[in-house]
């Protein structure tokens, strides 16, 4: 189908995800609905990021919304990428996560079958799925969830013969991530110290081990996998891991902000009910699949966003389309 003739519609189109997608659909010649949560502030600080966006408001948990923004919108394209993205504060709402990040996506299937079949449309599903689902954290009410969701999608594309896949997301960053994110915290944290604003950083285990990879990278391969047929579940990742400790080396030397070891003070309390020491991943099948493999090294990520919070610091201005560019 001609990119000028779909409409994507992208749910948690202001988050790092969602941002990164819909600038690429958009430069691409597709219409883009994207979603945010009702009453958010940050798709306010977002809106920068979102030219030629419809942006509206729409709760996950309103079955009756998104059958209506299918109905207003038909989009051939619909990614969900939005959800309780916490694995650490999961523990604490275990029924808000529950319901968000999996028996919404149900829901969300159900009514993608109803407007196939009434209206004879070629609707794609892509769901962002995660590495947590199989790792040491997977008793984890995020990680529950996030499998409960991979397994309808399966079960609607094989059962249904929805066209429905899930991307398994191996960690991905970049200057938009959050800071309440320990790989932003350090890279913050990186830059103040090297400008001279802090000089301390609370950390919890430095020993955690994660294949890191860019989202603009991880994005080209979610739209890719909805234009690939047969639509298949695949493992994104680089297939290269570090530790945190080697993020948080490689940030203050980015930053040129010297040895952490001086600054950082490690605290029991910032651990995890669980957690995946290591997690690991191989992307050949996606390389195979979706000729599809990533463009930015683990060292060019985190320089990236290590840039980009010194020119906020600097600058004062939080949020500009050109912190985007990894140049």
């Amino acid at each position: 189908m001609n990119a000028s003739a779909q409409t994507a519609l992208v749910t948690g189109v202001s988050g790092q995800d969602g941002v990164y997608l819909a600038r690429a659909l958009v430069a691409a010649g597709v219409r883009v609905v994207g979603t945010v949560r009702p009453g958010d502030p940050t798709s306010h600080e977002m809106a920068v990021y979102l030219d030629g966006v419809e942006v509206v408001e729409h709760d996950l948990r309103d079955d009756a919304g998104f059958r209506g923004l299918l109905e207003t919108h038909r989009p051939t394209r619909v990614f969900n990428l939005a959800g309780f993205s916490s694995v650490g504060a999961s523990w604490d709402h275990p029924e808000l996560v529950a319901e968000v990040n999996g028996a919404a996506v149900e829901r969300m299937l159900a009514a993608l079958l109803e407007l196939r079949d009434r209206h004879a449309l070629d609707v794609r599903f892509f769901q962002a799925g995660s590495a947590e689902e199989t790792g040491d954290a997977s008793d984890s009410p995020y990680a529950r969830a996030k499998a409960r969701a991979h397994a309808a999608t399966t079960s609607s594309r094989e059962e249904q013969g929805l066209f429905a896949c899930t991307a398994v997301l191996h960690n991905h960053e970049s200057p938009l991530r959050p800071q309440r994110f320990v790989t932003r915290k350090i890279v913050r944290a990186a830059a103040e110290i090297a400008l001279g604003r802090r000089d301390e950083l609370t950390l919890g285990n430095l020993a955690v081990a994660r294949d890191w990879g860019a989202a603009a990278d991880y994005v080209d391969a979610m739209v890719r996998m909805l234009a690939a047929d047969p639509p298949t579940d695949l493992v994104i990742a680089t297939g290269v891991t570090h530790t945190l400790h080697d993020l948080l080396v490689t940030a203050f030397d980015a930053a040129g902000a010297g040895d952490p070891a001086a600054y950082v003070v490690q605290d029991a309390a910032l651990l995890r009910p669980s957690d995946s020491p290591t997690m690991t991943a191989d992307p050949s099948e996606a390389r195979r699949v979706l000729g599809w493999a990533p463009t930015q090294t683990f060292e060019d990520v985190v320089a990236h966003m290590v840039r980009v919070d010194l020119a906020r610091l600097r600058s004062g201005v939080e949020e500009s389309p050109e912190y985007l560019h990894p140049g």
